[in-house]
């Protein structure tokens, strides 16, 4: 599974003109079942997405795609987890 972090980068006043497309990139990873979270970091960092059922290519590319990414609007960093343990509400993230 993978943390993405996005944190807002310096064109982040061009943010409000590639909403709409960041958010059907979002949508899209949700809809793929790539994406199982996303959200805010606090206070007005940028945003996290975690994911899992990709490969670190895969996953490279779809960030790539998000078009924050794509106009620097953030910079993303991809963290790979090994999940050890989990409750048993998120087990299916378990190897």
């Amino acid at each position: 599974m993978y943390v993405v972090l996005l944190r807002f980068s310096d064109n982040k006043a061009a943010a409000p003109q590639h909403m709409a497309g960041h958010n059907a990139w979002i949508q899209q990873g949700l809809d793929d079942g790539v994406f199982l979270l996303v959200g805010g970091i606090a206070p007005g960092q940028g945003g996290a997405v975690l994911a899992h059922n990709t490969t670190p290519a895969d996953l490279e590319v779809r960030v790539k795609a998000d078009p924050f990414v794509a106009e620097n609007v953030v910079t993303a960093e991809i963290i790979e987890i090994t999940p050890g343990a989990a409750d048993e509400r998120l087990a299916f993230l378990l190897p």
